[in-house]
């Protein structure tokens, strides 16, 4: 059995086309279309209708992808299991993540991971959209919500909290932000989601609920440079405690109603850590999931 072809079918069916799968796997087209050709002649089957627009699976190709695919990983999981014995946790390990997150949370502690596992490859995706983690092939992906996808299982890193910051410069210029209302005097700085961008929501000592609104002319989709505008004494900007405490600590930036909690969209908000649903979980994900713990002070159990 040809695993290699096997898996490039897998995928094929899943991108839909040769050229996705040979980007994906930096290989020729014409290479992955050979080896489905090879794997078609092999098993005596046509597995795709394939068409001058599209490539889809003949209905034999649907069967024959819904027996293979579960016993596929259990090859790779027996695989990865019997190697685990003799030379630890080892692979690509393929993590998307934010850019503000990656940038801020995980690359600080890549060569420490690397140091500790040598034999594990870390392809790290760092983007702001929302990456299809099954389908995409990825391993762990780092979020700021659990989501609602039955094929993912979450585990949560650690609690987050937002601040409404300004620069030292900003703060000597201002009028005195004592109350949430305040804020309805000054121009913010904002990210770009509709949540964010036009309401704020604060609760104070006694947990009562006050909704600002928001006005702006700056709103930006990078949390990073939203972090650089308050930083340049843009306005009042809401940010994510993991972003600028050292900010914070060093002076850089000022927090502002401090008695008060703050969020776009609800109190409780954390860091998750999401990875397919699997009868095995493959110990090169495990063991960053459990570093990533350890670095994070929360449990370091799954």
């Amino acid at each position: 059995m040809d695993l290699d072809s096997i898996e490039l079918f897998v995928a094929v069916a899943q991108l839909g086309s040769f050229a996705a799968v040979a980007r994906k796997e930096n290989l020729d087209p014409s290479s992955v279309s050979r080896a489905i050709a090879t794997l078609e002649k092999n098993l005596g089957l046509r597995l795709f209708q394939r068409t001058t627009r599209q490539l889809v699976l003949t209905e034999a190709g649907e069967i024959y992808l819904n027996r293979i695919s579960p016993l596929l990983n259990e090859f790779k999981f027996a695989l990865e299991e019997a190697r685990q014995v003799s030379d630890g946790p080892r692979g690509v390990l393929r993590m998307t993540a934010s850019i503000a997150f990656g940038q801020v949370c995980l690359l600080p502690h890549i060569t420490e991971f690397k140091t500790r596992f040598p034999n594990i490859k870390i392809e790290l995706q760092l983007t702001d959209a929302v990456i299809d983690v099954v389908a995409s092939g990825l391993d762990l992906a780092c979020r700021l919500a659990p989501g609602n996808n039955a094929e993912l299982i979450g585990t949560r890193l650690f609690d987050t909290h937002y601040r409404v910051c300004v620069s030292p410069e900003y703060f000597n210029q201002m009028e005195s932000i004592e109350h949430p209302r305040d804020l309805e005097k000054h121009s913010c700085v904002v990210f770009t989601l509709p949540e964010y961008r036009s309401r704020w929501t604060f609760k104070d000592e006694m947990s009562n609920i006050i909704q600002v609104k928001i006005s702006s002319d700056v709103s930006i989709s990078s949390a990073m440079a939203l972090r650089e505008a308050a930083l340049m004494g843009m306005g009042p900007t809401l940010l994510a405690d993991w972003m600028i405490k050292d900010d914070i600590s060093q002076g850089r930036l000022i927090p502002l109603l401090q008695k008060f909690e703050v969020t776009a969209e609800n109190f409780d908000t954390a860091a998750w850590l999401l990875y397919p649903s699997r009868h095995f979980l493959p110990n090169k994900t495990r063991v960053m999931i459990d570093f990533l713990k350890e670095k994070f002070c929360v449990n370091k159990t799954l």
